[in-house]
């Protein structure tokens, strides 16, 4: 299934070697609602004959019950293969194509036109050399139109076609497809387009699809085919960058080899080149380029080889192995863009899995500098990303990788954003740069340590996190448990969720972003006090899951205690001992937990204490039992 070609009937391993030879370009069409997007990709495999018979009839068929463009084939329909498309004629999910011609191998990606499948049009772009830009010659520039051309340029498509479509609605209008090329040209330049080329065309008619339009005359440039087969494949850029191999496995198939699998993100490599392993900074010698077919004396871009090295060292996946004359940077802490495309809003402080090549590191957004109104270009304050938003945002990290900055090297320098709970992807995102405090700032070596600081004390140190509904008895459990610790000779401190908020975090609200900075920097201090050697106290409602893992996260595994002051809501709020659940009944208090915020309630606390059952002194003992039991205190 392929365009036509002699060598099929004649030779067909000659035509097998010289499709396998030739490059590929993947492009994205792109652009408002019925612009005629899934129009083009449907005209282009029929013109480049990738349709078998029956698909033919099929979509014949379909035309004449779901087209829209009366008797006649309606090319749409052979890539809107969801119900709802065809039902309401427009593109919802990315539907990938394969097709050829004698010059080229291409994948195109047909991307949604609505502003909120704008997620399915990043990932459709992410690997793009291309972008078609359909523009309705009868509606010209519009806000969509403007929305996906930054979102070309932001993800690092270096070439744009403009597709002036429906031009047979217009009477083929030279003027109409002039003042369009006017329009675009000075957006273009605002937003840093600079290979945009312009082609008039009927997807409908095929006019200047893969040969020229007898209706337009006056236009004299390539046809939309004739540009697709000649523009340059981004692997033929990337050969002559820096060389980049993210390593994806560590081939050990006996004693006897050890090789570091993976795709070739950038450059070329040969045998007896001198390579810097990253984050480690460690060097050796490469020995062999390992393929399936045999040793290469040259590896370039885009190819899947397996290096063996002339030195033991330690390299694991995820590492990236660079030449020692261009290494990659190595950081913790970024600049970055981030496009987020999940129903929950990104909040910072929040912990989210970030996984760039086949490395996953724990991530925070430590501060949302700007969103980007996409429509208008300016910059707008925000506090979190919702749906669909893109901002620009200081990212730290657990722990340093290896990168380049995503102009550069898109495999390199883009990642994805992972929920750590639900473990989906809620966003995608480019590194621009290594904040410099990434470089500047170390952790200082000091001699007395936590241990010796616990053993002063004849205690481990330790954090006991107590979380409930308002209501439920957290600070008067833990008040009493440190009364009873201090009995006993114990060292603690209890931070209160109502005496923090009187200093550290006086100017935090309680809105979900300010309730996960709270948290965060609870957690933070809290870590400080267990290096003081102390056994630490928390009574905050913390009342999501991801901001409890994040403070059990920043604590040795042994050293964090969950206790579930679990209250039914109703006992709860019969307690009320400041009378904020009346005031959140009444309106009067917003984003109040229980009421009009969410509790996420733990699933395997180290404790749970039944606290409409268990009197005050009962749950203390409990609680004192539980540190007895794992050995914090002594009996």
């Amino acid at each position: 299934m392929a365009h036509v070609s002699d060598l099929i009937a004649t030779d067909i391993e000659q035509y097998l070697k010289a499709h396998e030879n030739k490059s590929l370009l993947r492009f994205i069409t792109c652009g408002s609602v019925d612009d005629g997007k899934s129009t083009l990709i449907g005209r282009l495999l029929y013109d480049a004959k990738m349709l078998f018979e029956d698909q033919l009839a099929a979509v014949e068929s379909d035309s004449k019950k779901y087209g829209t463009q009366g008797e006649a084939i309606d090319f749409a329909l052979l890539v809107d293969g969801l119900a709802a498309e065809r039902e309401q004629g427009i593109t919802i999910d990315v539907a990938y194509r394969f097709f050829s011609t004698d010059k080229r191998k291409f994948i195109v990606a047909d991307t949604p036109g609505h502003e909120q499948y704008t997620r399915n049009m990043v990932t459709g772009a992410s690997t793009a050399d291309v972008a078609i830009l359909m523009v309705d010659a009868r509606k010209g520039i519009l806000t969509q139109t403007r929305r996906h051309s930054y979102l070309a340029r932001l993800l690092g498509i270096r070439h744009v076609v403009v597709a002036v479509n429906k031009m047979d609605l217009v009477d083929y209008s030279e003027r109409v497809f002039a003042r369009i090329v006017d329009d675009y040209r000075e957006f273009a330049a605002r937003i840093g387009l600079e290979d945009v080329s312009f082609i008039p065309l009927s997807a409908f008619r095929g006019d200047n699809i893969t040969a020229p339009s007898a209706a337009m005359p006056w236009y004299h440039g390539s046809t939309l085919m004739g540009y697709l087969e000649t523009v340059e494949v981004n692997d033929s850029r990337l050969q002559h960058t820096a060389f980049r191999l993210p390593v994806q496995w560590v081939n050990r198939p006996n004693l006897d080899f050890r090789g570091f699998a993976g795709t070739i993100a950038g450059g070329a490599i040969s045998p007896g080149q001198r390579i810097r392993v990253q984050p480690s900074g460690r060097e050796s010698t490469v020995a062999r380029i390992v393929t399936h077919g045999g040793d290469l004396e040259r590896a370039v871009a885009g190819q899947s080889v397996t290096l063996t090295l002339a030195d033991e060292i330690d390299i694991s996946r995820g590492d990236m192995i660079s030449t020692v004359e261009a290494p990659a940077e190595v950081a913790d802490q970024f600049e970055t863009t981030i496009v987020w495309m999940h129903d929950e809003p990104l909040l910072p402080g929040r912990p989210y899995l970030l996984k760039i090549g086949a490395k996953t590191v724990t991530a925070t957004v430590t501060d949302i500098k700007y969103q980007v109104n996409v429509n208008t270009l300016e910059h707008i304050a925000a506090k979190k990303l919702e749906l669909n938003a893109i901002g620009v945002c200081n990212l730290s990290l657990d722990r340093p990788i290896a990168f380049d900055a995503y102009r550069d090297n898109r495999d390199t320098g883009g990642f994805t954003l992972i929920d750590r709970l639900s473990n989906n992807t809620v966003g995608a995102g480019l590194l621009h740069f290594a904040l410099r405090r990434a470089h500047n700032i170390h952790l200082q070596h000091v001699d007395v340590d936590k241990a010796a600081r616990s053993a002063l004390k004849h205690q481990q140190s330790c954090v006991l996190w107590f979380t409930g509904l308002s209501g439920a008895g957290k600070s008067s459990i833990a008040n009493l448990v440190e009364k009873k610790l201090h009995a006993l000779g114990h060292h603690t401190y209890l931070l209160d969720g109502d005496n923090v908020r009187h200093g550290l975090n006086k100017d935090l609200g309680f809105t979900d972003a300010d309730r996960v900075e709270n948290i965060r920097r609870v957690g933070e201090v809290a870590k400080l006090m267990v290096n003081c050697g102390l056994i630490v106290l928390t009574a905050f409602i913390s009342p999501f899951k991801s901001e409890r893992r994040m403070a059990r996260a920043l604590v040795a595994e042994d050293e964090f205690i969950e206790v579930f002051v679990d209250t039914p809501l109703e006992v709860a709020e019969s307690r009320d001992p400041k009378g904020l659940y009346k005031k959140a009944r009444r309106g009067e208090l917003k984003n109040f937990t229980g009421i009009d915020s969410p509790y996420e309630a733990p699933e395997t606390p180290e404790l749970k204490l039944d606290a409409a059952r268990l009197s005050l002194e009962a749950a203390a003992d409990a609680v004192i039992t539980t540190l007895r039991q794992r050995g914090i205190i002594a009996d």
